[in-house]
């Protein structure tokens, strides 16, 4: 009797996993764009909630906006040494999130809770960097047509990785393999 399978985000994958390199650039880049973003905002002295359209890099930013992209930026940095399945699901994490701050943010535009100093720009922006995070941190993980020795496949088939191991072993010890 074959029992469901359930695939974790945190199962094993090898440190030198050729995935972990996209997991690693995704992470690395754009965590690197965020801290830049946010010294530029820092140094142009703008105030702590200031709203009043100061621009870095076309964007809208005041110093809390700067400051929580210098702290997301490290934390995608730290994703990036550290590599793996946690870049991969810091990435997909913080897609999600960016993907969530431009909603809220776009609702929060024309009202006097928009702390951030969001603008429409910053909304595309944030749902732009939030897909580009999602798909770095998915690469390889998911979709319908993963190649049978990839890892995350084999761990939601165990089954018939396990088949698939068996006839291999076959095939190769096989005399007719040999010939």
């Amino acid at each position: 009797m074959m029992h469901p399978v359930e695939a974790q985000l945190d199962e094993h994958l090898p440190v030198d996993h050729k995935l972990s390199m996209v997991y690693r650039v995704g992470a690395g880049l754009t965590g690197i764009l965020l801290v830049v973003f946010g010294i530029l905002g820092l140094t142009n002295r703008i105030g702590f909630f200031d709203t009043g359209g100061d621009q870095v890099l076309s964007l809208n930013t005041n110093g809390a906006l700067s400051v929580l992209s210098i702290c997301v930026g490290l934390l995608l940095i730290v994703g990036m040494v550290v590599g793996g399945n946690f870049a991969s699901t810091l990435n997909i994490v913080l897609g999600l999130a960016f993907i969530a701050s431009g909603f809220v943010n776009l609702a929060l535009l024309d009202t006097g809770l928009n702390f951030l100093a969001f603008e429409i720009q910053n909304v595309l922006f944030s749902f732009v960097v939030g897909v580009m995070l999602m798909w770095f941190g998915m690469y390889g993980r998911v979709g319908s047509a993963l190649p049978h020795d990839n890892p995350y496949w084999r761990a939601r088939h165990p089954e018939q990785a396990a088949r698939e191991d068996r006839a291999g072993i076959r095939a190769r010890s096989s005399p007719a393999a040999g010939r």
